[in-house]
């Protein structure tokens, strides 16, 4: 509920394929090509039957937030705060895998996306979570009501899987997953310009700069020496664009 009423998103009647990516890191075993798959994952299932993955996730977006860098929270310690916020919406997890990839059920060729049937334990493979995901994003409305086709998308690399090209993987599956949810644009509305990782792959992407807001962000300095101002850029993108 916001301060305008229920915030409404696009219904759904099941929750969306599992997508094959391709990724430009080889393992150092034998030089072994990976991918990653992108599974698109219900809270009540993760709260109640894979319990470590929500904590993982979890830690993960608390250590990010106490970072003070790109998120403008300033305190989740509340698990149950975290699942409201992140899982307010839908939820996609990315599964670092290697070696021969599953088979393709499906393919877009236009959009260059693969489906496949495969679970999130299978992808897994008998590993830790920490070994495994190589990202995860919430993608939920941006506006309230008559506005709620156009959505926003919060993105986390764990530090130990950056550098491998696991953002631009997530930020290509979800230029598929948002439009495929129902939803007709994107809006980022603080993309600190201190995050130029962040800033270059959506531009890349063909995201607009629609705006700037100047000082949006008390962010923490790099250096840990206090704190600074930051600008922040918002980023738009139709998905209805031929």
């Amino acid at each position: 509920m916001s301060a305008y009423g229920v915030i409404n998103r696009p219904q759904r009647t099941s929750y969306l394929p599992t997508t094959l990516w391709d990724s430009p890191r080889v393992e150092p075993d034998l030089g072994t090509p990976s991918f990653v798959t992108i599974h698109h994952i219900d809270r009540a299932a993760v709260e109640r039957v894979q319990t470590g993955l929500f904590n993982y996730l979890y830690s993960t977006f608390v250590n990010e937030v106490n970072k003070g860098l790109t998120y403008p929270q300033e305190d989740i310690s509340d698990p149950a705060a975290f699942g409201a916020y992140f899982f307010g919406g839908d939820v996609l997890v990315g599964i670092a895998g290697k070696g021969d990839p599953p088979a393709i059920k499906s393919e877009l060729e236009e959009r260059g996306v693969r489906e496949i049937e495969q679970s999130l334990d299978v992808a897994r493979n008998g590993r830790t979570w920490e070994e495994c995901v190589a990202g995860f994003y919430y993608v939920k409305p941006n506006y309230p009501g008559r506005s709620s086709h156009i959505c926003n998308a919060g993105f986390m690399v764990p530090p130990s899987q950056r550098g491998s090209g696991y953002g631009r993987i997530l930020a290509k599956s979800y230029l598929y997953y948002a439009p495929a949810l129902g939803y007709k644009a994107s809006v980022f509305n603080l993309v600190y310009n201190n995050n130029v990782a962040s800033v270059k792959l959506w531009e890349a992407l063909n995201f607009t700069k629609a705006g700037l807001i100047p000082k949006a962000g008390r962010l923490k300095r790099m250096d840990g020496e206090g704190e600074e101002y930051v600008d922040a850029i918002v980023f738009y993108k139709s998905f209805e664009e031929t």
